[in-house]
């Protein structure tokens, strides 16, 4: 088994994906999502895209069938098993975001009403307000709201435990 790591568009001197290449990422993601949506015998429109340097892969359906995978942990693993397909596909390392059945926006207002609460317990006379351990593109959502209600935000800790912190200027 190969244990050399992907090059990570985070490594220093790593260089962006191209609009092509993460063209060729979504490709790759839905065919993988296909094959999983087949197995499981869920029906879902997929829709690719390419947002902020990442490929965007959504998946849509009419019917009520998506709704059990529609919870953030599920979607979590989904995306994390898709962009090892991605990888492995590719040779590359993934930054896909997977969206099913609008979960990407629920986490969204999840996000944000977390951050409505630290500024509550900032308002409160609390120097700052930490939020629970979540994902890098959650901790990149966050600082992003963060950032547009005036308040500094950075992120503590390692690995899983990387949490966000929330100050005033």
């Amino acid at each position: 088994m190969n244990t050399t790591p992907l090059p990570s568009a985070d490594m220093p001197g790593a260089e962006e994906p191209t609009e092509a290449e993460l063209e060729r990422e979504g490709d790759v993601a839905a065919d993988f999502l296909e094959g999983l949506l087949d197995i499981a015998d869920i029906d879902g429109d997929l829709t690719l895209d390419v947002r902020q340097s990442r490929a965007y892969v959504s998946v849509e359906s009419e019917d009520e069938s998506l709704r059990r995978l529609a919870d953030p942990d599920t979607v979590q693993a989904l995306q994390e098993l898709t962009r090892l397909a991605v990888q492995s596909e590719t040779g590359r390392f993934s930054r896909l975001i997977l969206d099913i059945g609008g979960s990407r926006e629920t986490r969204q207002r999840q996000l944000e009403r977390l951050v409505d609460a630290a500024v509550a317990k900032l308002d409160e006379g609390a120097s700052q307000a930490s939020l629970p351990a979540m994902s890098s593109y959650e901790r990149k959502l966050v600082h992003d709201v963060v950032a547009a209600r005036g308040l500094i935000s950075e992120s503590y800790g390692e690995g899983a435990d990387r949490h966000t912190v929330i100050r005033r200027r």
